[in-house]
């Protein structure tokens, strides 16, 4: 099983800048994207980026573009999710997913860590 474990979440003023991390265990080699997801407080969770884990390819939610990135680290299966300018409106639950070759959705799921973004 591939275990997707999640950290640096947490609360920061509006304008702040905050960087997750998602460290894939496991069997990664079956691997091809990995990506974040976001759920706001009562509202349904919702794509904000990813990453092709062989070519680095990326897809960026328009609400996220230009504020955040998506990386990956060289040595590591990490992938980062570099959020700057946080706004209120990016509070939720973030969410560390990874997909398998082939597959049409993603198959694992981190636990999901909390950003808070005060105004």
């Amino acid at each position: 099983q591939v275990q997707l474990v999640e950290s640096g979440g947490g609360l920061v003023q509006a304008g702040g800048s905050l960087r997750l991390s998602c460290a894939a265990s496991g069997r990664t080699v079956n691997l091809n994207r990995m990506g974040w997801f976001r759920q706001p407080p009562g509202k349904e969770r919702e794509f904000v980026v990813s990453l092709n884990w062989a070519n680095r390819a990326t897809n960026t939610a328009d609400s996220v573009k230009g504020r955040f990135t998506i990386s990956r680290d060289n040595a590591k299966t990490t992938v980062y999710l570099q959020m700057n300018s946080l706004k209120p409106e990016d509070t939720a639950t973030y969410y560390c997913a990874a997909r398998k070759w082939g597959a049409i959705d993603y198959d694992y799921w981190g636990q999901g860590t909390q950003v808070t973004v005060s105004s």
